[in-house]
């Protein structure tokens, strides 16, 4: 073997840190709890006792339970936050469910709990925050740093060099790549040497004492990247797969367990699991607060439309919801002929005969929209996400656009990241659509509730008025 200068020096004990992190996880659950009752004057007597108990072995298990104390070398420090975040979550509900079940919980002062619930988790996430910091110091000094090769100089390899250049704080050096092509052999790959062919890597990992092999070869080369792997079995480095995922155009791709056998999702839904619900919470309380507020703006309009024009105050649209089904869609009537038929895709266009004066008005500053909000508790809508489209339209872009009914792994929303950034209106041309269904796509892609909420702040500023919107 070659020098171990460079060998990380915590991996050796990560057993033993991980077991230590999840003790010190419990024991903080444990002792803020007391420290609380100190602070306001209460004894930490046996009910506060039991219930600190109960908490820090909820901690042990459920923080264990989601894979909290796995290796986060390469993973973001908010994928980390989220997942705490999420399992403290889990604990609060497993000891409210208690407390029902044992009806105790009027022995606990609520002042007290709620302090403990909310400075916990700031608690545990200021700790992480700290170990990040600590970890990427020791890192840039040599320490706790992997030596790795990259097997694959072409496209996939290149991103996968690319990323880790950009994250410093992994602590990972890139000493080469390798690769059969013979234009690529003595020359650099964004500053990497090309070290050799595929059949070179065994001698080069055992020699220089490698610590991580990265296959990042196309699909093409499967019997390559096997005989590549039969070699290496023959060493201690540890060798990782980088899927050729690139040859698709990914919605929400993430690894899923079948039975044992790995597959990757290449279109799916971010809101799986645990997020679906927090998705749909969100969208209760956001729509809940929206309308206490806006109640009397929208009984205004309301009487205003009844008195201006002839017809109903609201109109009913059929659109595609979640999963390309069939959903009713409520809008304040802003034209004098409400065609609703499937086979018309006439949009509202400037100096469009049909619109009102009022209508007009409702249209240019999205207040036509605003009874979507009983959609949004009715379970068909969203607060965010992608625009609802007429069925019609459906029908014809599903065909031209690629991905276009991708939009439907998410219930259309009120406001969205394309109406943000400038794509609403009437989609007279299919390049504005295919914009439209781009930033859609994206959204879907990097959906949290966080972004979601960033849309509606810009929503206010930049959401409401638009030079489209006719």
């Amino acid at each position: 073997m070659g020098s171990n200068a460079y060998k990380g020096v915590m991996r050796k004990y990560h057993s033993l840190l991980s077991l230590g992190q999840r003790g010190f996880d419990a024991l903080m659950v444990f002792g803020l709890l007391q420290l609380l009752c100190m602070s306001y004057g209460l004894n930490f007597d046996r009910s506060y006792q039991v219930l600190a108990v109960i908490a820090a072995a909820l901690t042990w298990i459920v923080m264990g339970g989601i894979d909290a104390y796995r290796p986060w070398r390469g993973s973001s420090i908010w994928r980390e936050l989220r997942v705490l975040m999420f399992g403290w979550l889990l604990i609060i509900l497993c000891l409210f469910a208690l407390a029902w079940a044992t009806k105790s919980s009027e022995v606990y002062s609520r002042v007290i709990i709620g302090s403990w619930f909310v400075a916990t988790p700031l608690a545990l996430l200021l700790i992480r925050l700290l170990q990040r910091l600590f970890l990427r110091l020791l890192r840039k000094q040599g320490h706790n740093s992997r030596r790795v090769v990259i097997v694959g100089a072409g496209e996939l390899g290149q991103q996968l060099l690319e990323r880790i250049q950009q994250a410093e704080w992994m602590g990972v050096d890139v000493v080469g790549l390798f690769d059969d092509d013979a234009r690529k052999q003595k020359k650099e790959v964004l500053g990497v040497p090309v070290l050799g062919k595929t059949s070179d890597v065994y001698a080069f990992v055992e020699q220089e004492g490698i610590d991580q092999v990265y296959l990042a070869l196309p699909m093409r080369s499967e019997k390559r990247m096997r005989e590549v792997f039969d070699e290496l079995q023959d060493t201690t480095a540890s060798l990782y797969l980088i899927p050729d995922l690139f040859v698709f155009e990914l919605l929400g791709a993430r690894q899923q367990d079948i039975v044992g056998l790995p597959a990757f999702a290449l279109c799916e839904t971010p809101l799986t699991g645990p997020f679906g619900g927090i998705k749909r919470i969100e969208d209760i309380v956001l729509a809940s607060v929206i309308l206490f507020f806006i109640w009397p703006i929208m009984l205004g309009i309301a009487v205003a439309i009844r008195v201006t024009s002839k017809g109903p105050v609201i109109f009913k649209q059929h659109r595609y919801g979640l999963n390309g089904e069939r959903i009713k869609v409520y809008k304040f009537r802003s034209m004098t002929v409400c065609d609703n038929d499937d086979t018309v895709i006439q949009q509202a266009s400037r100096y469009d005969i049909r619109v009102t004066r009022l209508g007009l008005f409702l249209r240019k500053t999205s207040l036509d929209e605003l009874p979507q909000f009983f959609n949004v508790l009715q379970g068909r809508m969203s607060v965010v996400g992608p625009r609802p489209h007429a069925v019609a339209h459906n029908e014809q872009y599903r065909k031209l656009i690629k991905g276009y009914m991708w939009r439907h792994k998410m219930k259309p929303g009120i406001t969205g990241w394309a109406q943000i950034n400038g794509w609403r209106g009437e989609t007279d041309t299919l390049d504005k659509m295919k914009k439209r269904v781009e930033f859609d796509l994206e959204y879907i892609r990097r959906w949290s509730v966080g972004f979601d909420l960033k849309i509606v702040f810009l929503t206010v500023f930049k959401g409401f008025i638009d030079k489209n919107a006719y």
